[in-house]
């Protein structure tokens, strides 16, 4: 289906949402473009990254609603969000081929409907072998049996041509042996997040004022933030050398001359599934610049 470039009359607007209906569950780029039009720009996606809250990362509320009204659904079908995670969606070491909004780096893959699967599935994750690595590491490789790389189903409000993956890991991305103790009560709060692709500094989080009328229908102030203050320069390197293993993955994954990436991970009190930890990496084909 082609969206055509849009016209300055509400006439056309109307035309255009009767040609890409709503649907129920995950939503289509189609219905992403026209229904869920993006409320941030890239440069507010990596302010909002850089400035030290990753609550200010928001989806669509519209979206959201719709995404209220699915998970029950999955929850009757599969018992809980997680099980659904770990015996369907998530393919581990598999391409992801489920994926309404599939990746270009998965055009080999041909995306299906996202499906509830016929059969109920509660089983736990089996334990990790003795042999598994204590922590995501930078050469852990794409197809291994302990992470999944997945499309996000329920995208943030960002401009489409920006993928938006998870990866979603079964071993550890927050160790003691990344995360010295004077850092860790800061990563437990503001989490880890880094940049690739791009030699210039991410913005600044002094300009996020700049970007906070995008939060607007949200209610974001700079008084309701939730951040840590700015360490000094040793502490600093530290948080940095925290997402060593991380960076150096996306860096592998995403190839700096093709892509530009703004990448993190939740800190705890804002992670979606406890216990199983994972990365989102926004991504940008360099020729859409």
């Amino acid at each position: 289906m082609t969206i055509e470039s849009p016209l300055n009359t509400p006439d056309n607007v109307s035309q255009k949402i009767v040609q890409v209906p709503l649907r129920i569950g995950p939503p289509t780029r189609e219905e992403l473009l026209v229904h869920y039009p993006a409320k941030f720009t890239w440069h507010q996606l990596k302010t909002f990254v850089n400035s030290g809250d990753l609550g200010l990362l928001k989806r669509d509320k519209a979206l959201q609603k719709r995404y209220n009204a699915w998970s029950p659904g999955i929850v009757k079908e599969h018992g809980s969000l997680v099980h659904y995670l770990i015996n369907h969606r998530l393919q581990w070491g598999k391409p992801d081929t489920l994926s309404l909004l599939p990746s270009a780096l998965d055009s080999d893959t041909r995306p299906k409907d996202v499906l509830i699967s016929p059969s109920k599935s509660n089983q736990p994750l089996p334990p990790l072998p003795p042999d598994a690595p204590e922590y995501f590491k930078a050469d852990i490789p794409v197809d291994s049996e302990f992470i999944s790389i997945i499309q996000n189903d329920w995208p943030y409000s960002v401009p489409i041509e920006i993928e938006h993956t998870l990866i979603w890991s079964r071993i550890p991305i927050f160790h003691p042996d990344l995360i010295p103790e004077e850092i860790d009560a800061r990563v437990q709060q503001d989490g880890l997040c880094g940049f690739t692709g791009n030699n210039d500094l991410p913005p600044s989080p002094s300009t996020l004022p700049e970007c906070l009328p995008a939060l607007a229908e949200w209610g974001i102030t700079m008084e309701n933030l939730v951040r840590s203050p700015r360490g000094s320069s040793e502490i600093e390197e530290m948080v940095r050398n925290a997402g060593r293993e991380i960076d150096g993955f996306v860096k592998r994954r995403w190839v700096e001359s093709e892509w530009e990436t703004a990448w993190f991970v939740n800190p705890p009190r804002l992670q979606s599934v406890r216990g199983l930890a994972h990365i989102h990496v926004f991504a940008k084909k360099k020729q859409c610049l």
